[in-house]
């Protein structure tokens, strides 16, 4: 499962199935896992063929196991979540006939998806929820240089809630981790904000505890 993130809307990475059971549905990119792969290495395969994406840096995050989940039989799914910048670079397109299509879609507007890959949303949904309130996953999503209000702007889509700007900023710059680059914003209608960049060295060496929001 692939987040993006862009013009404030975090999105989902869909493809439009091929193949039966449930072709022409939308679902999550996934496949079977090769006899001679790892499961990181199957992970990144069936990425790659369903929607052209290379180098991508993925996390396991849950097993899906029911028994009636798969109308062809039993199905174990071990499902993986990744977090990247979209832009031009990460547009997609599937190099196997498997999927029709692959389309980013804001999270607030899913179609129905096959299988139980609502719940298998839902479920990473849920851990990214958690993970950003401790993590500095947020960067993840931004370009590599960012302002206070575009850092809070991811911080309040993904937790679904408005925070207050003075006590945001305020808990940011306080971790030490925010590089202020002398910058401001290029070629907007108004005033120029300054530009940060997240220190992951600077991460590295202070934190042994969790960032927590």
């Amino acid at each position: 499962m692939v987040f993006g993130f862009d013009e404030g809307e975090l999105k989902i990475l869909l493809i439009e199935r091929n193949e039966e059971p449930f072709k022409d549905w939308w679902a999550l990119p996934g496949n079977i896992v090769g006899e001679d792969e790892s499961l990181d290495q199957s992970a990144s395969r069936i990425l790659n063929e369903l929607t052209g994406l290379t180098n991508i840096y993925m996390e396991q995050y849950y097993t899906f196991g029911d028994v009636n989940r798969h109308p062809q039989g039993r199905v174990v799914s071990i499902a993986y979540y990744a977090l990247l910048r979209l832009g031009g670079e990460k547009s997609v397109k599937p190099l196997s006939t498997y999927a029709k299509q692959a389309y980013w879609r804001n999270v607030k507007d899913l179609p129905k998806l096959a299988f139980d890959h609502q719940k298998i949303f839902e479920k990473g949904l849920e851990k990214i929820k958690r993970r950003i309130k401790h993590q500095p996953i947020a960067f993840e999503l931004l370009p590599e240089k960012f302002t206070l209000t575009q850092l809070q702007n991811v911080y309040e889509v993904i937790l679904n809630k408005k925070l207050d700007k003075r006590n945001f900023r305020k808990k940011m710059l306080s971790f030490g981790v925010l590089r202020d680059l002398d910058e401001k914003q290029q070629g907007v209608s108004f005033r120029a904000a300054t530009l940060y960049k997240f220190d992951k060295r600077k991460y590295a060496k202070l934190f042994g505890k969790e960032i927590s929001f």
